[in-house]
């Protein structure tokens, strides 16, 4: 699976809107499994540094000790809701799937704890067309790169 880099390069245009729905807030969502295999949901921070997508958890928390054992996860990045009356104006959402590969001990200001970095399996976009009467849906892996497809 690529890093994020290959989603710059690839499809630089749709790297830079997931990104900037990603930077639209702090606070993101990451699931994780759990060693039963049902899911944990769990509030995180990334970062998009030199080509990666990074992200880290405190020493001792769960979502670490489910991406130790099993690294699948889904990242949901903030949710904005659309403005009744001006729904075409949501610039929609971002999701990213793949697998945490460990990157060493967090550093700097962050608490003690794991750095991983992603290996990204698939890139989600999630909008409205500009009239706001069909919800489209942009997704990206790297074996059949970019396609849209669009629901009413």
């Amino acid at each position: 699976m690529p890093a994020w880099k290959a989603i710059e390069e690839a499809e630089p245009d749709f790297a830079e809107r997931v990104r900037r729905l990603f930077d639209a807030g702090r606070h993101k969502t990451i699931a994780t499994l759990r060693a039963d295999g049902s899911p944990r949901i769990s509030g995180i921070e990334c970062e998009f540094v030199g080509g990666e997508l990074r992200f880290g958890s405190m020493s001792g928390a769960r979502k670490g000790a489910d991406l130790k054992r099993d690294p699948r996860f889904a990242l949901h990045g903030p949710t904005l809701h659309p403005e009744e009356g001006n729904e075409a104006a949501w610039p929609g959402e971002a999701k990213i799937s793949g697998r945490a590969v460990p990157a060493g001990a967090t550093g700097g200001e962050q608490p003690d704890g794991d750095m991983f970095v992603a290996d990204i399996a698939e890139v989600v976009i999630t909008r409205l067309d500009p009239e706001a009467t069909r919800l489209v849906v942009e997704s990206w892996t790297a074996d059949r790169g970019l396609r849209s497809v669009e629901r009413t």
